[in-house]
C-alpha cells in the first residue's frame, strides 16, 4: 500500500505560479513511476505530467508542456509539479498517482496504469 498526500494548491491569478507536492509513504517510493492528473468541473480526469521511477524521463500533456515541470526526490519520497504561466483553464483538482514498475511498457498517460491515488488538491486560476 502506498499513501499519497498532495499539498500546495490554492488560488492564483493568471500568469502566476504554484508548486504542488505529493508526499508518499508506505512502500519503497523508487519502485513507482509517478504521475499528475487533473479534473476540472464537469470534465473527465486528464493526464498532466509523469516521471519514471529514476527521474530520468518525464512526460507532459500538450496543454502544459513548456509551462509545468515534474520532478521527484526519492530520498524524500516526494514528487513535485512546478506550474508556471498559469491559465484559467488550468483550474482543476490535481491528483498525484503511483504506478508500480512493470516489465511492460509504461503507459504514463492512462489512469489505469496507476494503482494508488491521492485525495487531490484544488488549484484555481483567476483572471
Amino acid at each position: 500500500q502506498v499513501q499519497l498526500v498532495e499539498s500546495g494548491g490554492g488560488q492564483v491569478q493568471a500568469g502566476g505560479s504554484l508548486r504542488l507536492s505529493c508526499a508518499a509513504s508506505g512502500r519503497t517510493f523508487s519502485n513507482y513511476h509517478m504521475g499528475w492528473f487533473r479534473q476540472a468541473p464537469g470534465k473527465e480526469r486528464e493526464f498532466v505530467a509523469a516521471i519514471t521511477w529514476s527521474g530520468i524521463r518525464t512526460f507532459y500533456s500538450d496543454s502544459v508542456k513548456g509551462r509545468f515541470a515534474i520532478s521527484r526526490d526519492n530520498a524524500k519520497n516526494t514528487v513535485n509539479l512546478q506550474m508556471n504561466s498559469l491559465k484559467p483553464e488550468d483550474t482543476a483538482v490535481y491528483y498525484c498517482a503511483a504506478a508500480p514498475i512493470r516489465p511492460s511498457t509504461y503507459y504514463y498517460y492512462t489512469e489505469e496504469t496507476y494503482v494508488y491515488w491521492g485525495q487531490g488538491t484544488q488549484v484555481t486560476v483567476s483572471l
